[in-house]
């Protein structure tokens, strides 16, 4: 197709998609000639990934540059692949580890990797975000005085490897490498945000049926 015809399908103005082009987040077209390129389907669905980055994600452009690039590169492991392309994505501050929550949260945390038996997350908390992650979010709390611990975290991630099991059969479903990561790094962007708004809806839902709405 040529770039009106992956404007009109993908829904993004020509000029947008010329930006992307030169900021590297779509692959260039076929050149048919000096001034006309043609695109095929994985454009489109390349260009529908970046749309949902940048305008659901609102991921900074320079980001999604460094996360696609990581989807690309196929001599990378599936496992370490798909890590290090959501690895890239947006993180939160670092923890202090000279705070007093922060080293209780770590506490924490550790013991309910042991009492979940994930030996591959405990061997990897020294680099990985999400465990950073879960340790500034428990060390917030427990600054606020709810003290959260591993017991009260158990059932919750027991449900959160219930959600990854369906995360990672959707991701067999796609028939390439390129497609099974990209679909990792669209569950990370699109499916986090799902989940959050399940959980609140829930809650809106257990709140009205025991208490009601006076």
């Amino acid at each position: 197709m040529r770039l009106a015809q992956l404007s009109e399908r993908s829904g993004v103005s020509a000029a947008t998609i010329k930006y992307y082009l030169r900021e590297g987040l779509l692959p260039p077209g076929r050149q048919v000639n000096a001034t006309t390129a043609e695109y095929d389907e994985e454009h489109l669905r390349r260009l529908r990934l970046v749309r949902a980055m940048i305008q659901v994600g609102r991921i900074p452009v320079a980001t999604v540059r460094e996360v696609l690039g990581h989807v690309d590169d196929d001599s990378l492991g599936r496992t370490i692949r798909v890590g290090a392309a959501l690895w890239a994505l947006p993180q939160l501050p670092e923890p202090d580890e000279d705070d007093e929550y922060v080293r209780a949260a770590h506490r924490e945390a550790d013991a309910l990797l042991d009492a979940l038996g994930w030996e591959n997350a405990k061997q990897l908390t020294t680099i990985s975000p999400a465990y950073r992650r879960l340790v500034v979010a428990l060390a917030a709390f427990r600054r606020l005085g709810y003290d959260w611990d591993a017991e009260l975290l158990l059932p919750r991630a027991k449900l959160m490897y219930q959600a990854a099991v369906a995360d990672l059969d959707f991701l067999e479903t796609h028939p390439s490498e390129e497609e099974k990561v990209e679909a990792a790094v669209a569950s990370a962007v699109l499916v986090e945000p799902m989940l959050q708004a399940l959980h609140r809806l829930a809650q809106e839902e257990e709140t009205a049926r025991r208490y009601g709405f006076e």
